[in-house]
């Protein structure tokens, strides 16, 4: 069986390799461009938010891509019409090419009362390698990889502790995170490989390029 492998972009955005094929999550304005990406079967788009949705990064990908399938919540389908993207809501179940998508969830995180809510999907892929957006959806299974935000408004680093000892990964990495300084990654990670740690896990710091093998 073949290693799936989890690249880390800008801020929120993951690459995923299996099998010669690519799954692309939330390519966002503050990702950089992605170049030399293989052939990218599937891309999901946790929420319609510019961090996580660029519509110039995904009509590239389709284009280069014209079969690829783009998934989303109902908000990312209005934002991204004529795009052909497949509206996911929680408990829903899709299956492209070696990619298994299980999706968890339905709402954003609360920002601020005064902030309307949004929708927001979760991901699990293939059983292994989980991300819940803006989100703190834990997934109803144990998985391998908890990609985990760091820095967001609607983020305080105990709440994300808490998230950490609820979901329990075998590996949890640092994600959504491009707001911080050089201090805030320092001080963060160190919450997040902390809890991590003291159940079970093996904390992964990945840089901007770098990755991970499940």
């Amino acid at each position: 069986m073949n290693n799936m492998k989890i690249t880390k972009h800008g801020h929120a955005c993951l690459e995923v390799e299996l099998d010669s094929q690519t799954l692309v999550i939330d390519p966002g304005s503050y990702t950089e461009e992605l170049t030399n990406l293989g052939n990218v079967v599937a891309v999901v788009i946790t929420h319609k938010h510019d961090d996580h949705c660029d519509e110039a990064k995904i009509a590239k990908i389709k284009k280069d891509n014209p079969a690829v399938q783009i998934f989303g919540t109902s908000d990312v389908a209005a934002r991204l019409s004529g795009m052909g993207v497949t509206t996911v809501y929680h408990g829903d179940y899709y299956e492209v090419g070696s990619f298994k998508l299980e999706f968890f969830g339905d709402m954003h995180q609360i920002i601020h009362r005064s902030i309307p809510l949004i929708q927001n999907t979760a991901v699990l892929v293939n059983g292994d390698l989980y991300y819940a957006g803006d989100s703190y959806t834990p997934p109803d299974v144990k998985v391998k990889a908890l990609a985990c935000p760091t820095s967001a408004p609607w983020l305080k680093i105990g709440d994300v502790m808490d998230y950490i000892q609820e979901v329990k990964p075998a590996i949890c990495f640092p994600t959504h995170n491009a707001l911080l300084s050089q201090l805030g990654h320092d001080l963060n990670n160190s919450r997040v490989k902390q809890v991590t740690e003291e159940n079970g896990g093996e904390f992964r710091y990945l840089e901007v390029g770098q990755s991970l093998e499940l």
